[in-house]
């Protein structure tokens, strides 16, 4: 019997389903037998065009009335609310996240384009008084033009809406690069984008590896902004050509989140916080609770109750209702988690957990390395995996120390009855965002949301400071007479 091979879903380039030069597969990595379809994959000739028609459509796009711009953004919200389950399926097949956390992140995405669609309705101006007599002085603020969109394959719905919501709330017309690992979530939103009514070119949707579509928007002289989201070095890369083009730049890389665990500390909720934190969405997340420091009055303790709690978790197919654990991506970020599992073991630690289990699919059990040190390579470096170093310090202060002695600075958090613990814990750690008994992974879409050192670099995603980002501020002076 011939097998029928799917048409290939198409970039979308000015308002048109433009046919591909070449397509790549997209396989479930629960299963790899289950192809999802077939994806354009792009290259410099699909960027020039978008970046083309993007232009062109992007100064009407910014003159219309803010309603017509909120109610396109609040039409993609109604479209994704109810096409959620949809969504959902089409996640934790690409993706790997379990049926729920892929439930939760096509809402989350929802939530974002309702929020941000009263953000053009929103946007600050400011009225001064000169110094001189008869001038008045408005300070206002416009969109930057194109825009290029470039995100990761972990969080392939909620992370293209928290980037595209508030660069067309702005006035900007867009081009998203979503990651070659997860097309379907981005071209499901291209799609649910048209049927909302956004006017052609002003989303442009162009897949394909991001050596090439990513260089060639970073290169290109009329995209204004690249906001980008993935690994370090990528991101180096993307600042450096940024800079060099005198664009503006946002970039949210990696973590190597510390989640300190005192002797105060409730150690249930300390390991439901931890457990959460290091292997839900498989460890997947930057914001992933990677390095566990906790005292030693309370170590042995902990790791016993964390062990227990880590090795009951149900890996499955993630579209089980009741699998906990779904598949690493693919096979290439599989073999680098077991490679850090090894060095582990070189490095010193006791390795519990972190084997591939006899079955289908790209699984690993999660991994606990017990007996780390910070200076370990894998407490230092990010694996993005199901793996949590475990770190033992004598009391709070080298645990504040320890927590703090990393090139990253995205997210910390802290488990611990002491009101004064927390207090001086959140007012000296040096991240972005500091949880208090809760994970270090979980953030809410109307705050800001990013890092320091190698996690961030340019202004903060989410919430209204996103805004800043995507739009540039215009002083004007008026000689009134």
């Amino acid at each position: 019997m011939e097998t029928t091979m799917p048409l290939p879903l198409r970039n979308l380039i000015g308002g048109e389903w433009a046919l591909p030069h070449d397509t790549s597969e997209n396989r479930n990595p629960a299963n790899p037998e289950d192809l999802i379809g077939l994806y354009a994959r792009g290259g410099a000739d699909e960027v020039a065009s978008a970046v083309a028609a993007a232009k062109a459509a992007q100064p009407g796009w910014a003159a219309a009335s803010p309603q017509l711009r909120a109610d396109v953004l609040r039409r993609v919200g109604d479209i994704l609310l109810a096409r959620v389950d949809e969504m959902a399926r089409l996640l934790s097949r690409e993706e790997g996240k379990t049926l729920a956390e892929a439930k939760g992140e096509a809402l989350r995405a929802a939530q974002i384009f309702h929020f941000y669609a009263g953000e053009p309705l929103r946007l600050p101006g400011e009225k001064h008084n000169s110094i001189r007599e008869g001038v008045e002085i408005d300070v206002t603020r416009e969109p930057l033009g194109v825009v290029g969109l470039i995100t990761p394959w972990n969080f392939p719905i909620a992370i293209p809406a928290w980037k595209t919501a508030p660069a067309l709330a702005a006035g900007n017309s867009v081009i998203l690069k979503p990651a070659d690992l997860t097309p379907g979530c981005a071209h499901l939103l291209a799609e649910i984008l048209v049927a909302a009514g956004c006017p052609a070119g002003v989303f442009n949707l162009v897949m394909g590896r991001g050596s090439e579509i990513g260089a060639a928007l970073v290169a290109h002289p009329d995209v204004a902004a690249i906001s980008f989201t993935g690994s370090e070095r990528v991101g180096r890369g993307i600042a450096r050509g940024c800079a060099e083009g005198m664009k503006k730049v946002q970039l949210e890389m990696g973590g190597k989140n510390p989640m300190v665990v005192t002797a105060r500390a409730n150690l249930d909720l300390a390991v439901g916080a931890c457990l959460n934190g290091a292997f839900f969405s498989t460890g997947q997340r930057c914001t992933a609770s990677s390095r566990l420091i906790v005292e030693a009055a309370v170590h042995d303790a902990f790791v016993a109750r964390l062990t227990a709690a880590m090795t009951a978790l149900r890996l499955g197919d993630p579209l089980d209702p009741t699998t906990q654990i779904g598949p690493v991506v693919s096979e290439s970020q599989l073999s680098g988690n077991l490679d850090y599992v090894r060095l582990a073991t070189q490095e010193g630690c006791e390795v519990i957990g972190g084997q591939r289990p006899d079955r289908p699919g790209s699984f690993q059990n999660p991994a606990l390395f017990v007996n780390a040190t910070n200076d370990m390579r894998v407490a230092r470096e990010e694996i993005f995996g199901p793996c949590a170093a475990v770190i033992r310090v004598a009391d709070f202060d080298e645990a504040l120390s320890v927590a703090n002695d990393t090139d990253f600075g995205l997210s910390s958090g802290i488990c611990t009855d002491s009101l004064a613990e927390a207090t001086a814990f959140r007012r000296a750690s040096r991240a972005g965002m500091v949880m208090v008994n809760l994970p270090t992974a979980g953030v809410d879409y109307h705050v800001p949301f990013g890092g320091r050192g190698a996690s961030s670099l340019g202004g903060r995603e989410q919430g209204r400071l996103a805004m800043d980002f995507y739009t540039t501020v215009k002083t004007a002076y008026t000689f009134a007479g």
